[in-house]
């Protein structure tokens, strides 16, 4: 039953390109008008069909994960890129949307961040050992995207660029109390401090992170000039200068976004100017992707920039600047998976082959978010007081 709905599902899904599926009975079928580079799916785990029928976008991720499914050559750029089209043009069908409304209703209580809550979905993404990331970031253990300024800049470049870029627009002079919010393995916090002079309090949630931070900033005879602390950023109670907020909004979760706007414009000085860097939907909100919620970042959701300006409406902060990042998050993610490819037999050896497939599966289903999806970087720069930044772009290009 569940083989002939499947099926017809995909015939009707997709329409362009060219998919073929082979079929755990051994039935093999071409779907699409035959365009673009083909590509070739294998279903070998007969189990799979249901939830695919059940929540295919989940059970899709799963299955390459656990290998029931498979793609010739391993191909998972190309098969992600066709389903995406696909998907965008026809809709996912009556099935997945269904789904996608569950998740929707539900946003409130999959969303609902409490402290400890916040820290246990900290704990199953950041802290796996340092060393994986080492792996497949720059050298400033960025874990964001970079800022390509120029066509040839390699990722090392390119996160020193988005750093700087983040300095400039912080207005940052010698001195100033900066406040870095999921502070990370504390390469912003180092680059401000160096670079911009700047005295930092970094916090994280993460004990991985706060150690490497910590240990980074000795290194870079700044550990005078930084503060890490392992506390949510709802616990501060002092003012800073700057406050910056970069890869962070993105596991907030929707329902604490007036407690968290609020937060930033209880911290900030009446003078002040605070950046939220964050990944946002270019379409009307949305929910997470399941197989992102349950294996990646639990918690977690992108925001479409209407969820976040009507809370920054009702604070006392107003925008002075609004920057869209396009391509740039595409460029970084196709950094980190050649890195992630180079060093994939020591990942193995770290975890195992499954690990490897669902770390696989999340870069290539992020690169595809940013190139078919919609996607891409917001920058929100904001203050209490309208003149407290230019009023034009001139001083972030001298």
């Amino acid at each position: 039953m569940f083989a002939g709905m499947l099926r017809r599902m995909v015939q009707r899904l997709v329409t362009d390109g060219d998919l073929t599926i082979s079929w755990p009975d051994g039935v093999t079928q071409r779907y699409g008008d035959g365009t673009g580079t083909p590509v070739h799916m294998h279903i070998t785990d007969d189990g799979l069909m249901k939830r695919l029928m059940q929540n295919p976008e989940l059970a899709l991720g799963e299955g390459y994960m656990e290998g029931g499914l498979t793609v010739d050559d391993d191909d998972l750029t190309g098969f992600l890129r066709l389903i995406s089209r696909n998907v965008r043009k026809n809709g996912s069908g009556r099935f997945s949307a269904a789904a996608a409304g569950a998740r929707t209703g539900l946003r409130r209580i999959a969303q609902h961040n409490p402290l400890s809550v916040a820290k246990r979905n900290v704990e199953v993404h950041y802290d796996l050992p340092t060393e994986l990331y080492k792996l497949f970031l720059d050298a400033n253990l960025q874990y964001t995207c970079g800022y390509f300024r120029e066509p040839d800049m390699d990722i090392d470049a390119a996160q020193i660029a988005k750093m700087d870029h983040i300095g400039k627009k912080l207005l940052i002079e010698p001195g100033m109390r900066v406040l870095d919010i999921g502070s990370g393995w504390g390469g912003l916090s180092i680059h401000l401090a160096k670079n911009f002079g700047a005295q930092v309090t970094g916090v994280t949630l993460s004990k991985e992170q706060l150690a490497e931070a910590q240990k980074r900033a000795e290194a870079a005879g700044v550990a005078d000039k930084t503060d890490f602390r392992l506390m949510d950023y709802r616990h501060l109670d002092e003012t800073f200068d700057r406050v910056v907020v970069v890869g962070m909004m993105e596991h907030v979760g929707q329902p604490q976004y007036p407690v968290f706007m609020n937060q930033i414009s209880k911290v900030l000085a009446p003078d002040g100017v605070a950046l939220v860097h964050t990944i946002g939907r270019t379409t009307p909100p949305g929910q997470t992707s399941p197989f992102i919620h349950k294996y990646i970042f639990p918690g977690g959701y992108i925001p479409a920039m209407s969820e976040v300006m009507s809370v920054v409406e009702k604070t006392d902060l107003l925008p002075t600047d609004i920057e869209v990042w396009r391509d740039h998050y595409i460029r970084t993610i196709q950094a980190w998976n050649e890195l992630f490819e180079q060093n994939v037999d020591t990942v193995r050896e770290m975890f195992d082959d499954k690990f490897v497939r669902m770390w696989r599966y999340y870069l290539t289903a992020s690169e595809m978010s940013f190139s078919e999806l919609g996607l891409v970087i917001f920058h929100y720069q904001l203050a209490h007081n309208q003149h407290a930044v230019p009023t034009n772009r001139e001083y972030l290009y001298p």
